[in-house]
């Protein structure tokens, strides 16, 4: 485990803390896990391990169950939600590359203007 990944993305939760944090039976995890809604790390001797992020992904699957979602479309909502998610996250960084490309644009431009003026 690198240093830079995110303490929210480390398992460190037995499934019994993780389902006491998420406020849902025990039974209920495994039953996510069985419709792959949640993927938790696995020990060795194959403990689960939960994150923080795996336990408010199983509040979000918990939320669209009470809404009445169908845990098959729960997976899909799911899904679609992490794709928006990697989206967002690479148009941020297409975002960034263009602001850096337009301010070395504009740096060339003016000591292309400067060369040019002398």
């Amino acid at each position: 485990m690198s240093e830079s990944e995110s303490v929210s993305q480390r398992p460190v939760y037995a499934i019994s803390v993780a389902a006491d944090l998420a406020g849902l039976p025990i039974p209920t995890l495994r039953l996510y896990e069985q419709f792959g809604l949640v993927r938790p790390a696995r020990t060795e001797g194959g403990t689960r391990r939960y994150s923080d992020a795996d336990v408010a992904r199983i509040q979000r699957v918990s939320r669209l169950v009470d809404e009445g979602v169908t845990l098959a479309a729960t997976g899909r909502v799911l899904e679609i939600e992490d794709h928006n998610a990697e989206l967002s996250a690479r148009n941020e960084d297409l975002r960034a590359d263009n602001r850096e490309l337009r301010r070395d644009n504009a740096r060339l431009r003016r000591q292309t203007g400067e060369t040019s003026s002398r």
